[in-house]
């Protein structure tokens, strides 16, 4: 299954693990997307929000991802930029601890799962690691978080991956729409629009 470019915008509500939205629009660039959203929620009773323009290349590899936060410690802003073959600079310095990652994970989005999506198109029963720099919503840390998709039998015009974060412990089943963008994000998120 071909995905579809992705629409002009999509909107999704986190639920159960935070409460919140988020808002994301996309912008066709001359060698891949620009991608500008929002999220603002409450998680463990700390109020946030978190605004990002990340650039993605033709495949779908992060190049560059400009972070803004806000929480109740103050603002934060990073900046993280890749070469597109896994090596990373954040805030301008060099990042090894990120070697190999070609996304970037907002601990804020939902939005960015469709990343690897979009960039390994797996065929259902295979399965791939996919390292992102992963970037908390307070205080904008940028970590290493190591993941696995594997990608389950289609749903409708749609697909399905078994998730795994073994850090979290956290798994599940993330269901995409024919774009690439996920619809169900269970104890996370859920697509709106």
């Amino acid at each position: 299954m071909t995905l579809t470019p992705p629409p002009a915008g999509a909107a999704w509500r986190h639920q159960d693990a935070r409460s919140g939205f988020e808002t994301v629009f996309f912008e066709p660039q001359d060698h891949g997307w620009r991608i500008a959203g929002c999220t603002s929620a409450v998680e463990d009773d700390e109020p946030w929000f978190v605004e990002y323009v990340i650039d993605i290349d033709d495949t779908w590899t992060t190049r560059t991802a400009r972070v803004d936060g806000r929480s109740s410690a103050g603002t934060s802003s990073t900046l993280l930029e890749s070469d597109g073959a896994g090596h990373w600079r954040v805030d301008g310095r060099e990042a090894p601890h990120l070697d190999g990652c070609l996304d970037v994970d907002l601990e804020s989005s939902a939005m960015t799962n469709a990343f690897p999506v979009h960039r390994m198109g797996l065929a259902v029963g295979a399965r791939s690691e996919a390292p992102a720099a992963y970037v908390r919503a307070v205080g904008l840390a940028v970590e290493r978080l190591d993941q696995t998709y594997e990608r389950a039998a289609d749903q409708g015009s749609g697909q399905s991956y078994d998730y795994a974060a073994p850090r979290f412990d956290f798994s599940c089943v993330l269901v995409y729409d024919d774009a690439g963008l996920a619809l169900d994000y269970p104890g996370i998120a859920i697509r709106v629009r």
